[in-house]
């Protein structure tokens, strides 16, 4: 999933600014690439949740959601 998806998912660039506490325009940036791996991280359990399951933290983090969320595996 793009990032582009993501922040649409998530209810739009205003609403995922707001969930991380930054400006718009920094999360508005993010559509023409990747979203930071840290930012990622504090977005993923509520992108698991409003997309009821269909991207989950496994996915997103193939290599290190065992160190993340230990409860998960």
């Amino acid at each position: 999933m793009n990032s582009v998806a993501i922040i649409r998912l998530l209810g739009g660039p205003t609403k995922v600014a707001k969930l991380l506490n930054i400006s718009v325009p920094a999360v508005s940036m993010w559509q023409n690439g990747d979203i930071p791996y840290d930012k990622l991280v504090i977005l993923a359990a509520t992108l698991e949740k409003q997309s009821h399951g269909l991207v989950n933290r496994k996915t997103l983090f193939p290599e290190s959601y065992k160190l993340i969320w230990p409860e998960l595996d």
